[in-house]
């Protein structure tokens, strides 16, 4: 069970996120940095960067990678820009702060405070944030500053921080979490240890563990087209990560208008920007009869994701089964195996969004057969776990890794397969800012 996170601290620091109509993003430029206090401590740090990374990802990235991939449809304003591929490097000058200080900053000063302190379960929570951090971070945009990154504050300051290659920040994440599980399996959690703090596991080292296999499960399921070891990596990683939709990572939001989630900000703040039931998705899950439906409408009572307290899933369960599906059939195994996983994927996806079980039982008996071929097996499974990575901006990369499903543009240009560096970046650091940069190239260098 979840725990919300009720504090005065808590609360004041979701207000700095509350939607601005006048904004280019509902989330304002204001940053809260604990780094400018005389002293902290990681309980104080915690709840500020899994909040924080809620925002992110439940925010401006969900809504681009929503956008592109036809799960929202852009009606008015910005929305209509972003959904008809018109993007320039200021349109991400919000996103790009919004991650850098209220996440990754933050993130950083967690674990340096709990390196000193010897606090050894905050500083392996902080770290398996960072590692799913990064791993967003560059699926978007590929080469980032890392580790010359977080520098400002510090005796050698650097304002001007070099690019990592995405593929060695790869092998850092992979880092990040092997050292975090050392951290969190150390019997000393050290001389404070989080419960209520941790909003989203209330200090439970073991699903810290757990949520950090499944991003190693992702990295290697990227990369494992055409390479069977990373697809056997992947289900190597996959056994020892989620068991069910109670392991599922998400920051859950409070049912405060100031700790609302973010799609309910978006839609109270700016209402007929985007909806659903225009979009290329509602349009396939209507002609399948799709029980989902009415959980994905954000304008349904019965919506999943634009209540108040929803959450913003970060990696979960039923998104690993089909994970495991995937990778069965690009390790060599057999359709009938990935079937059974399919199947239990869709059932999982179901459960979680409150799908009576006649329900899903006759949607498995229409849908729940694979192809006889291992292409097209994996074109369907990854048909079905784009509906069921609705707002997570992993379907992007879903569809970027498998071209599945078959989106047409809406317009006459392709759909994008990266987003641009932000103005400020280009502005700042202009020396290090990789050039040549568009929407569609370089592309991600697992996007083959």
């Amino acid at each position: 069970m979840r725990l919300q996170h009720k504090s005065v601290l808590l609360a004041m620091f979701l207000g700095l996120f509350i939607a601005s109509s006048c904004k280019k993003s509902f989330f304002t430029d204001q940053n809260v940095n604990p780094n400018a206090l005389p002293s902290v401590t990681p309980d104080l740090l915690l709840p500020t960067v899994e909040a924080a990374l809620g925002y992110t990802q439940g925010g401006d990235l969900s809504r681009y990678s929503a956008l592109l991939m036809q799960q929202m449809y852009g009606a008015n304003s910005q929305s209509q820009q972003y959904y008809q591929y018109n993007f320039n490097p200021g349109n991400f000058d919000n996103v790009w702060p919004d991650l850098y200080t209220s996440a990754l900053e933050n993130d950083y000063t967690l674990i340096q405070v709990s390196d000193a302190g010897g606090y050894n379960a905050y500083g392996g929570i902080g770290r398996i944030l960072m590692a799913y951090s990064l791993q967003v971070a560059v699926d978007i945009w590929g080469d980032l500053p890392y580790s010359q990154a977080f520098k400002g504050n510090a005796q050698t300051v650097n304002l001007h921080p070099a690019y990592d290659k995405a593929s060695a920040l790869y092998d850092t994440i992979t880092s990040l979490i092997n050292v975090g599980t050392t951290l969190l399996q150390n019997p000393d959690a050290g001389p404070l240890v989080p419960t209520t703090q941790d909003v989203m596991y209330g200090g439970k080292a073991a699903e810290w563990i757990k949520f950090g296999h499944a991003i190693k499960a992702r990295l290697a399921l990227h990369q494992s087209k055409g390479n069977p070891q990373m697809a056997a990596t992947a289900l190597t990683e996959i056994g020892q990560s989620f068991t069910s939709n109670a392991d599922n990572a998400q920051y859950t939001f409070g049912t405060q208008q100031t700790s609302a989630s973010p799609w309910y900000q978006f839609y109270r703040d700016r209402p007929g920007d985007e909806n659903f039931t225009q979009s290329t998705l509602a349009t396939n899950l209507l002609a399948s009869g799709d029980p989902r439906y009415l959980a994905f409408d954000l304008d349904s009572s019965l919506s999943y994701y634009n209540q108040i307290n929803s959450p913003v899933e970060f990696i979960t369960y039923d998104e690993l089964l089909f994970a495991s599906a995937e990778a069965t059939l690009r390790n060599g195994g057999t359709v009938a195996a990935a079937q059974t996983l399919y199947q239990a994927a869709i059932t999982a996806n179901m459960k979680k969004l409150g799908v009576a079980q006649t329900d899903i039982d006759a949607y498995l008996v229409a849908n729940g057969v694979l192809p006889g071929t291992t292409d097209a097996a994996i074109a369907q499974i990854a048909s079905q776990e784009y509906i069921a990575l609705f707002l997570n901006p992993e379907a992007w990369v879903l569809w970027r890794r498998t071209g599945s499903p078959v989106l047409t543009s809406v317009t006459g240009n392709p759909i994008p397969r990266r987003l641009l560096y932000p103005q400020t970046e280009i502005n700042f650091n202009a020396a290090n800012v990789p050039q040549n940069v568009t929407l569609y190239s370089p592309k991600l260098f697992w996007d083959n």
